[in-house]
Order: structure tokens, then sequence, then C-alpha cells
């Protein structure tokens, strides 16, 4: 007899929650969102609990199956500290019903259209730019970048001290920088080192190469339970609902 497994729902970090939402759950079609923070000094477990035995969001991968073939939406709950956040497929389901009727309709967001914002990170589905042949239908791609507020904070904050630190002093500060590196934010940090070069440039100050950003980006884990790097990536890939 299969011992049903605990729905697992709480991240590790952050980053945890980017990589599953931007590697799976956009993936695999949960575009529809809906936001929260739980109120201090309430207990987050029991809001998980009650959320996602309200959606009825642990059930089976079989039987997300057997609701997506008969055109009903399945939903996944997930949740770091505070924050969290119910994603949700086309079709049918409770979390679509008006908030009037117990359900989440008035609040749901479409990521294709506005971004998931989190600690600094916006995530979103975007249509990939390139034309595709024979027409076949447009490739989309997850796109995660800094939010616009963080991005100008960051690039402030660099160029404000590009010419008043040492090179050594500078390579510290960008090592502080712990937000994933995501193609659209590698870009980001480029542009914001380049600025930095271009400042000291003009005073004849040594530049800063490439390397001080540390541009590779290595998978987390995804759960506060997951123990190594392989568990998260499988954990991603189960969490996708094929």
């Amino acid at each position: 007899m299969r011992t049903k497994h605990k729905y697992r729902c709480e991240a590790s970090s952050p980053e945890a929650v980017v990589q599953l939402i931007a590697a799976s759950y956009l993936r695999y079609g949960y575009y529809w969102y809906v936001t929260g923070k739980i109120p201090d000094g309430k207990p987050p477990e029991a809001v998980d609990q009650k959320l996602i035995a309200k959606y009825g969001i642990d059930v089976s991968e079989w039987q997300r199956s057997k609701r997506r073939k008969s055109g009903l939406a399945n939903s996944h709950y997930l949740r770091h500290g505070q924050w969290f956040i119910l994603m949700l497929t086309e079709g049918h389901h409770a979390i679509r019903s008006p908030t009037s009727a117990g359900g989440e309709g008035e609040q749901l967001k479409d990521c294709r259209r506005i971004p998931i914002r989190f600690a600094g990170y916006s995530i979103s589905y975007r249509r990939s730019g390139v034309a595709q042949s024979g027409g076949r239908p447009v490739k989309w791609h997850a796109h995660v970048r800094l939010d616009s507020a963080t991005y100008a904070a960051m690039k402030a904050h660099y160029e404000a001290i590009a010419v008043h630190r040492t090179p050594e002093n500078l390579a510290t500060e960008f090592a502080k920088i712990t937000y994933s590196r995501y193609a659209p934010i590698r870009r980001q940090l480029l542009n914001i080192l380049r600025r930095v070069n271009k400042h000291r440039k003009r005073q004849s100050l040594a530049t800063l190469p490439y390397a001080v950003l540390n541009l590779h980006r290595s998978s987390v884990k995804v759960y506060v339970d997951t123990t190594t790097p392989v568990d998260s990536i499988q954990a991603c890939r189960k969490a996708g609902d094929r």
C-alpha cells in the first residue's frame, strides 16, 4: 500500500521560490496567481493547512492529469516566511470564484501581463521574440529580472561608490549581491559594472573585471527539508505536473 507524501509548500529561500516558479510552475501553465502575507503572530503552518485543504491542492499527479484532461484547473501553493503565492492553470477552479463566494477571483493576476514581484525579483512569462518557421507557435519562456526599484537602487549605490573605493573593496561589495544569476539579471549586473568602470576610467582608476560578478547560477534546495541539489531539481520536475 502506497504511503501518501505530505504536500510540501515551504520554500527554503527567496531563490528557491524563484527557481520553482520559473523552472517548473510557469513551464507547465501555472500563469495565474495571487499573493498574500500572513499577519505577524499567526502560525504560517496553520495558514498552509487551511489554504491547501480549502482549495484541494494536495492531490496526486494522477488526479492533476485527470483534472487537466477534464478541462479543470490545477493549483499550487508556495510559501516563504510570511509571504505566500497561489498559482493556477487554465480551467475552472474554486480559486477563481469571487471573494464573496470564498474564492480569490478579483485578486487573480496573469504573470504574462503582470509580473510576480517578490524579494526584489520580477518574474514573468514572455514570448521569446523569435519568429518560428513553418507557422509553428511562438515560444514562451520564464523571465526573471531584478524589479525596477531594486535595480535602480542597486545601480545608484554602486555608481555612488565607484570612485571612492579600492578595486578590492568594490569586488567585496559586488560579492554581496545574492540574487540568482538568471540571464536578465546577468545583463543588469553587467550594465552596473560597465557604469562603475566608466566612472573609474574618467578618474584614471583601475577598472574591475567581469569575474567580480560571479555570473554562474547554481540550483538551490527547494524546500526546507530538501538535502541535496539533486533533490531540488527532482522536486521542481515533480511539482510541474506534466
